[in-house]
C-alpha cells in the first residue's frame, strides 16, 4: 500500500476571495488501486475541460480534487473520504458558500455519496459507477442531474437509471439525460457534455436562468424526466 498522503484541493483559474459559490470536480478512478492520484492520469485530465469551462464564471470558485489513491477501495471508499475532507476544507475557507459537486465515473459515485454535506446544494454525476447498493437518502433537498452515454462500456446506464428512480422518492429535483452516440470517455460529444454541466451549474446556482431542457426534465415525472435525450 502506498504511503499515506493527504488529498489535494487544486484551484482551477482564479478563485475569488469571496466566491458566490464553489464547484468541486471529482475525477474517476478504479475499483481497487492504492497507487497515487496524479495529474498525468487520464481520469484526472478528462475533467480539466469541465473545470476550465466553469472557472470562466467570475462568481465561481472551482477546484479539482486529487485523491490520495486511485481506487474506491471498498469498504474504505477512499474517494468519498477525500471528498468529505475537501468539503470541510471548502467550508472552512468559504463559510456559508453553496457547493455543487461535479463527478465522472467513480467521481460521480463519490459526488452522489457526498451530497449530504451541509454546504452541498446540487450534484452533477456523469456516467456514474453504481452497483445497486448506493444510498439515496443523502440527496434529500438537493438538485441532481445524472447523464450517461448510450455507448457506455465501463459503467452501466441501467444502474444510473435505477438509482435515479430510487432517488426520485427522496428529491423531486432530479433528472437524467441519455447522451446518444457517446460512451465513457465523453469525447464524441465533448462540447455537449461540457455545455450540459455548465448550464446545470449556472442554473441551479441562479447565476443564469435554468436551461429549459433541464428545467423540463426536472419537472417531468418518472420515467420521462429520467430518460431525457441530450440534444446537440
Amino acid at each position: 500500500m502506498a504511503e499515506k498522503t493527504l488529498p489535494r484541493l487544486e484551484p482551477v483559474g482564479h478563485v475569488p476571495a469571496e466566491p458566490g459559490a464553489v464547484v468541486l470536480v471529482l475525477h474517476g478512478g478504479r475499483s481497487h488501486d492504492y497507487s497515487s492520484g496524479e495529474r498525468k492520469r487520464l481520469t484526472y485530465l478528462r475533467m480539466v475541460p469541465f473545470a476550465t469551462v466553469l472557472a470562466g464564471t467570475e462568481e465561481l470558485g472551482v477546484f479539482l480534487l486529487r485523491y490520495r489513491y486511485r481506487g474506491w477501495n471498498a469498504p474504505a471508499k477512499d474517494p468519498l473520504l477525500d471528498a468529505g475532507w475537501a468539503l470541510n476544507e471548502i467550508a472552512r475557507r468559504h463559510p456559508g458558500v453553496p457547493v455543487v459537486l461535479v463527478g465522472h465515473s467513480m467521481g460521480g459515485r463519490a459526488a452522489l455519496h457526498a451530497a449530504g454535506a451541509p454546504n452541498v446544494v446540487a450534484v452533477c454525476a456523469l456516467a456514474p459507477w453504481l452497483d445497486g447498493t448506493d444510498p439515496v437518502h443523502q440527496l434529500a433537498d438537493r438538485t441532481v442531474l445524472i447523464a450517461h452515454g448510450d455507448r457506455e462500456r465501463w459503467t452501466d446506464p441501467r444502474q444510473s437509471y435505477a438509482y435515479a428512480l430510487r432517488a426520485k422518492r427522496v428529491t423531486d429535483r432530479i433528472c437524467r439525460f441519455d447522451v446518444v452516440g457517446d460512451g465513457h470517455s465523453m469525447l464524441r460529444r465533448a462540447g455537449d457534455w461540457h455545455a450540459l454541466v455548465q448550464r446545470f451549474v449556472l442554473g441551479v446556482l441562479d447565476i443564469e436562468p435554468l436551461d429549459p431542457a433541464i428545467a423540463n426534465a426536472l419537472r417531468q415525472p418518472a420515467p420521462s424526466g429520467l430518460r431525457a435525450a441530450l440534444s446537440s
